[in-house]
């Protein structure tokens, strides 16, 4: 039985933290795991920056409700949901997720959670396991499951290495290059229509 496993920011979503970064007006929160592989790394120095700059949860949340899915992404994964079974693992956060999980029409996700205080300072992020994307793609297979995955930037290079398909999705030309193996698209029906053929 197929699986089909997408990265949420950058395939469905925009970027939630460059868009906190153009309302905030701090262009260091513009880097993502496009730039910076060690996601560990990457959500300390946010979070630096936060803590800085006085912001916490509910400035980025408040953000957040007002972020649509990216054009077509609806239509997509709709479409892609009727092909098959579809979860989304992302290394967002729970506390993040919500908003944009009920634009997108509810989907199962998988992603992570934050450490936050009463004040809302963001203190300490809770990984759901160790490499959680290319894990969970691990465990799929374990029981059963082959796994078509799809995702953007150096955080979901394993799980779609380790996929019997793997695609990319407007994904930076760098990423593109490296990894000249893996398919990559720009537009949701082609995207769509590899996957269909992957899933035969």
């Amino acid at each position: 039985m197929d699986l089909v496993c997408l990265d949420m920011e950058g395939v469905l979503t925009p970027e939630i933290w460059i868009e906190f970064s153009r309302v905030s007006g701090i262009p260091e929160l513009k880097r993502t795991t496009r730039d910076e592989p060690d996601y560990r790394k990457l959500m300390y120095w946010r979070m630096g920056i936060l803590k800085d700059h006085g912001l916490g949860l509910k400035e980025i949340q408040a953000v957040i409700e007002r972020i649509d899915p990216l054009p077509g992404a609806r239509a997509f994964l709709d479409a892609l949901r009727d092909r098959a079974q579809v979860v989304i693992l992302s290394d967002t956060f729970a506390e993040f997720a919500k908003p944009l999980l009920e634009k997108l029409g509810r989907p199962t996700i998988f992603c992570n959670s934050l450490v936050v205080t009463p004040a809302g300072e963001l203190t300490d992020i809770r990984m759901r396991c160790k490499d959680s994307k290319l894990s969970t793609v691990r465990a799929l297979q374990s029981v059963g499951f082959e796994t078509i995955a799809v995702g953007d930037s150096y955080n979901d290079l394993d799980m779609l290495l380790a996929s019997k398909a793997g695609f990319l999705f407007r994904t930076t030309d760098k990423i593109r290059t490296t990894y000249p193996q893996l398919p990559a698209f720009t537009a949701y029906d082609d995207l769509l229509a590899a996957i269909t053929e992957a899933l035969g």
